[in-house]
């Protein structure tokens, strides 16, 4: 499986545990703000993949 693709599932994986935990949690909780942060890293990762494939591939 590409990286790409292995990121998206990450970062499905990453939404649906920041939502799990914001329903018992406020969003000041240090667990909910860990899990963004996590969620956030993941995201500026598969942005900048996209972006250097869409360089590479300018189609």
């Amino acid at each position: 499986m590409d990286q790409l693709k292995q990121l998206l599932i990450q970062i499905e994986q990453l939404r649906q545990q920041l939502n799990d935990l914001h329903q018992n949690k406020n969003f000041t909780d240090p667990e909910v703000i860990i899990a963004s942060q996590m969620l956030d890293a993941v995201l500026n990762e598969y942005y900048r993949l996209m972006q250097i494939k869409s360089k590479n591939d300018p189609s």
